[in-house]
């Protein structure tokens, strides 16, 4: 296979675990959750896949990225998951791009950028900070549009007017 094409089955390989992760985020809407979504992989498989549960659990650290490392965690027996990629629909906050790196994860990837409160890049780069113990690749902007419109939609139908 020539770099272009694993270039290219690569790529094809995020968005459908994007996909997957936009199918979770919509299940999060259900209980009037933010609709964020989360994938993890490894070995280029899902193993976990959660949304934001924040409002149904009244737990503040229920966001789907740290969901779905607890069940990759689990899946994997033990914490250390430096061959997983964590796919999220939205660019993951300090909270989350914290678990990420304490769980030494191998790469995250994101659709939407979150200019208010993103770590990976937009606000903050937790990812990319040298001072600190774990550094990762991050993959920005898959399924950017789709991700980010599923967001806009949400809070447009919330705001009064």
């Amino acid at each position: 296979m020539s770099t272009g094409d694993a270039a290219a089955a690569e790529d094809a390989a995020l968005r459908v675990a994007m996909q997957q992760a936009l199918d979770e985020a919509r299940r999060a809407t259900g209980h009037g959750d933010v609709p964020v979504g989360a994938v993890v992989l490894l070995d280029g498989r899902v193993v976990a896949s959660r949304h934001n549960e924040r409002e149904l659990t009244g737990d503040p650290t229920a966001h789907a990225e740290l969901l779905a490392l607890r069940d990759a965690a689990a899946v994997a027996g033990g914490w250390r998951l430096t061959e997983a990629t964590l796919v999220a629909t939205l660019e993951p906050c300090p909270m989350c791009a914290g678990a990420a790196l304490a769980a030494r994860v191998g790469r995250v990837v994101f659709g939407a950028a979150d200019p208010k409160a993103g770590a990976c890049g937009s606000l903050y780069n937790l990812c990319a900070d040298p001072r600190l113990n774990h550094e990762m690749p991050v993959t920005p902007d898959v399924l950017a549009d789709e991700c980010g419109e599923l967001l806009a939609t949400f809070f447009a139908d919330r705001r009064p007017g």
